[in-house]
């Protein structure tokens, strides 16, 4: 009946081509979910009325078929007394009443050809409804994650990083200079007393730590002594006398 022309809209939507072209993917899926679910809503009010409308036309309906029996009767009963008149006026009645007993009709084939078509939009609605919320996970790790890939290709290739290496380098140029001045006072400098006197100390220790490792060495390769013997005593076997 295309009451509610922004269902069509939602139903016959290419959800993907929406998002491809969405500055926000998550905003506009969540938009889109939460208007799926309002018109779901509208759709169902709509058909709950249209069924009590429907319900309402069977009474109607009723009620319209017991008067026409009622004036049907009355109409035989004022022929059997020779009432021509009055039975003329019975079937008038009735006759009114088929009229409106047709309009009915009419009126309650509408309403079931309109609940036919809510149940299709329904039923289209919730299936793409259930596409929607099955793909919003997946839509919001995609969008994360071409958001922080985008943020990381923007920090590589910012100007402004380059920059900041660039100013890197100054300072490093810069204390490049002033370790060369300060080395530059040391050259063409002779050895002092004091420097002479510290060289003495340094090459006493080490003499003294080399001689340490010698004698340790030497220790180490010296063949082991053998039992030492008495002097006066020799040694070999012992003779017993008679």
């Amino acid at each position: 009946m295309g009451i509610f022309s922004r269902l069509s809209d939602i139903v016959n939507s290419n959800i993907n081509s929406l998002l491809d072209h969405a500055e926000d993917p998550e905003k506009i899926i969540r938009l889109m979910i939460q208007e799926m679910e309002e018109t779901l809503v509208e759709v169902r009010s709509s058909a709950a009325r249209a069924i009590a409308e429907q319900k309402d036309i069977a009474r109607k309906l009723t009620r319209v078929d017991d008067a026409q029996a009622e004036w049907q009767r009355k109409a035989e009963l004022a022929l059997t007394k020779g009432r021509e008149d009055l039975a003329r006026g019975a079937l008038t009645e009735k006759a009114k009443l088929a009229d409106l007993a047709e309009h009915l009709a009419h009126e309650e084939e509408a309403l079931k050809s309109a609940l036919d078509h809510y149940e299709q939009d329904i039923v289209k609605l919730e299936a793409k409804l259930t596409e929607a919320k099955a793909k919003k996970a997946a839509i919001q790790a995609r969008h994360q994650t071409a958001s922080n890939r985008l943020r990381v290709r923007q920090n590589i290739y910012d100007g402004r990083i380059d920059d900041a290496f660039l100013r890197f380098d100054k300072v490093e140029a810069r204390l490049d200079r002033m370790e060369g001045e300060v080395e530059a006072y040391d050259l063409g400098r002779g050895k002092t007393l004091e420097d002479e006197f510290d060289e003495l100390v340094s090459n006493e220790a080490i003499e003294a730590e080399l001689e340490a490792l010698k004698s340790k060495v030497r220790g180490a390769g010296a063949p082991k002594a053998g039992p030492r013997s008495e002097p006066g005593v020799e040694s070999g076997p012992k003779v017993e006398k008679d």
